[in-house]
């Protein structure tokens, strides 16, 4: 599909395709995550992403929520370690008012005191819910243990104690440190020309103060730092009705393209969304020890993660742990066979294909690609690129995650 991409003269970068659809996604994508709080209170990132809906120097809360509804459209946003993404889905007529105002939610927030004090309340929930979910709370205990002493141990959501910390001035020290150009980028996917896509970018990004070589620096400015190594094998009785298990090590960062691919298909070869992945096979298909097993990859600036997450009965915890390792030595020791190889990249491929028929997906994907890289592999170079990994490629990079003196473990019990 036709892509362009470049800078604004502020600084900002895009990145804009043409899709088939009459519905438009725009989406503002900012290089100021979890990982850049400090040293403001823990969960700032995430406490930014719903303050900036509060109110800006234009509009009201209830003006912004209902800007876009009354459209019949879609406002919505999300925080990551690495940024903060504010993302609008609309009628592809209305795709300049969505611009707008996802340019000035960005850069005009006004956080006013009273709504912020209200937030509060709502984050603390979140963060209540969600470690009464332990198949969530597992994995962030996971990476805070991976990553402990570096910036991407901290829990997006932040904690009961520092929520509670986070002022009216904070937020403004922060979105003033983050918010900036050269940290931006606003995709757009819809059925317009791109050129026309790209003007109504320049228009929106023109409220945007420029920053002088803001083009140069158009990637996020961050320290990269490397995190200690370490080994980890806990478990945590947490009186559960199931017992809950992460096991997995460091894996590539963004930086490292072609064994980022080779991971990628490594999770998905071992337990992607499929049911004919390998552990979701063994463990769940064949044997009914689990109710559901996972492998994730998640690369970052300067470094990256690979998990395997189940849960399942208690009496089944020790014949799905034995079976998942010796699944793990086999694809550490031995290439897979031709036909398996070839099917697997064949398979990952065509789920490539389904997610970027989904506008806001590809709206989203081409955006995170702009930041971190500076431009937006296509679909065919993306192709070639995965087709041409090899069964021994896979292997020496499942024996770098995986090796048992490598491999961490976290269980709930």
């Amino acid at each position: 599909m036709p892509m362009l991409t470049g800078y604004t003269p502020e600084g900002l970068g895009y990145a804009v395709r043409r899709s088939g659809a009459e519905v438009g996604y725009c989406a503002l994508t900012i290089g100021c995550g979890t990982r850049d709080e400090h040293p403001f209170p823990s969960g700032i990132a995430h406490f930014t992403e719903h303050s900036v809906f509060k109110g800006t120097a234009r509009r009201s809360a209830r003006s912004i929520n209902s800007c876009l509804e009354i459209l019949g459209g879609e406002l919505n946003a999300f925080t990551t370690k690495e940024e903060i993404v504010i993302h609008a889905t609309v009628l592809k007529e209305d795709l300049g008012k969505a611009l707008g105002l996802l340019v000035e939610l960005a850069t005009e927030p006004s956080f006013p005191s009273t709504e912020i004090e209200v937030e509060k309340g709502v984050v603390m929930d979140e963060i209540q819910a969600y470690k009464d979910s332990p198949s969530d709370d597992i994995y962030d205990c996971f990476e805070e243990l991976l990553f402990k002493g570096h910036p991407l141990s901290s829990p997006i959501l932040g904690t009961i104690e520092s929520v509670p910390l986070i002022t009216t001035e904070h937020l403004r020290a922060f979105t003033a440190r983050g918010f900036v150009p050269g940290r931006m980028v606003l995709s757009m996917v819809a059925d317009l020309p791109e050129e026309k896509m790209v003007r109504m970018i320049m228009k929106a990004s023109s409220a945007v103060k420029s920053v002088p070589g803001a083009q140069e620096t158009a990637k996020p400015v961050r320290e990269h730092i490397s995190p200690e190594q370490r080994q980890f094998n806990q478990s945590v009785n947490k009186d559960n009705h199931e017992a809950n298990a992460v096991f997995g090590g460091y894996a590539p960062s963004l930086g490292e393209g072609r064994e980022r691919l080779v991971a990628g298909l490594l999770s998905n070869i071992l337990g992607g969304p499929a049911s004919n992945s390998i552990l979701g096979n063994v463990l769940r298909e064949k044997n009914g020890w689990v109710y559901g097993v996972e492998a994730s990859y998640t690369p970052y600036l300067d470094s990256g993660i690979m998990a395997i997450s189940f849960g399942c009965d208690h009496s089944n915890l020790s014949k799905a742990t034995r079976a998942m390792k010796r699944e793990l030595v086999k694809i550490c020791e031995s290439p897979l066979g031709c036909r398996s190889f070839a099917t697997a990249k064949k398979q990952l491929l065509g789920q490539m294909t389904v997610s970027n028929a989904n506008g806001e997906s590809q709206c989203l994907g081409i955006g995170k690609s702009m930041l971190a890289f500076g431009k937006v592999t296509s679909d065919e170079e993306m192709r070639q690129k995965i087709m041409s990994i090899e069964a021994e490629e896979l292997r020496r990079e499942a024996e770098k995650i995986f090796a048992p003196d490598k491999l961490s473990s976290l269980i709930f019990l």
